[in-house]
């Protein structure tokens, strides 16, 4: 009767997602609150801060952490600082153009439960070959994604470095893609499980009334990579050089959001008591 009692109390916390073998959450980011650089009033925006590696201190590669998840980062202080990974900011700026801007969200800041918009919000920012660390046990379920103002704008526009979408007649069939894909070991190790593609902009249509570049936050479903021990992000375009991608490899997402099951010990353990209360109920004479 104990181990009954028992049962149905972790029953209750694991759905509840309070034993320490269960949890579901998601990734806001609104637990940060290390920011080390500010992204001033420009074009009349607000600004914001950031957090993208450079903690003072010269270089480093240990990444940080949010709602259970660590992300990478790498900052190298060659050529006067650069930063590889993840970034995470607040900046509102949906309107400035070029790479001064590119710790912000085109949507214009983090995404709300609707995938609105709430300014000053956190958020992060992917560049190049981020990795994810997820918790054990967790079980993808979806990410709000959508372009950066520095990319958006490259895109619409073209820049020194990369082209107008579309081109001169916009015809030109571009696209810009964020792939993110699972891994059974963390920081991108092991064998990948498979891969979410995702459209931050397509001009591929034979209408180009229907060509698009992400601008809002969009719910992507990313359930297929459940069971991967941490997730990759990398980057497809139409627009390539000699030295890769010319399009500005950025994506911001919000609003990660996981699932988990028990501990295979806790579950073998919620086994022996469920047994065990069929073999009680059968000795007394109590139906099923």
């Amino acid at each position: 009767m104990k181990c009954i009692a028992i049962n149905l109390l972790w029953i209750i916390l694991v759905a509840s997602g309070l034993s320490s073998g269960s949890f579901a959450g998601i990734v806001t980011f609104e637990d940060l609150t290390a920011f080390t650089g500010t992204s001033g009033n420009q074009d009349g925006q607000p600004g914001g801060q950031f957090y993208n590696g450079d903690a003072g201190n010269g270089t480093n590669s240990n990444g940080w952490s949010s709602g259970g998840a660590l992300f990478s980062n790498t900052y190298d202080t060659s050529f006067g600082g650069f930063w590889t990974g993840w970034a995470y900011s607040n900046v509102v700026n949906p309107v400035t153009t070029g790479f001064s801007n590119q710790y912000a969200a085109a949507a214009g800041g983090g995404a709300n439960g609707s995938g609105g918009v709430n300014a000053g919000q956190n958020y992060a920012i992917g560049f190049e070959g981020g990795t994810v660390n997820l918790p054990l046990g967790a079980i993808l379920q979806s990410v709000e994604i959508t372009n950066t103002t520095y990319a958006r704008f490259s895109l619409e526009n073209g820049d020194a470095f990369a082209k107008k979408f579309g081109g001169t007649t916009g015809d030109d069939p571009d696209f810009f893609r964020v792939s993110f894909t699972g891994y059974d070991s963390i920081n991108g190790n092991g064998n990948p499980t498979t891969t979410v593609e995702v459209a931050l902009a397509d001009f591929t249509f034979a209408d180009n009334t229907q060509d698009y570049i992400v601008t809002n936050w969009t719910s992507v479903d990313i359930s297929s990579l459940a069971g991967s021990r941490s997730i990759g992000i990398s980057f497809s375009s139409s627009d390539v050089g000699v030295f890769g991608v010319n399009t500005p490899t950025y994506v911001a997402i919000d609003n990660l959001s996981f699932s988990a099951v028990p501990e295979p010990s806790l579950l073998s353990w919620l086994s022996l008591c469920g047994t065990s209360a069929l073999i009680w109920r059968s000795r007394k004479g109590v139906g099923p």
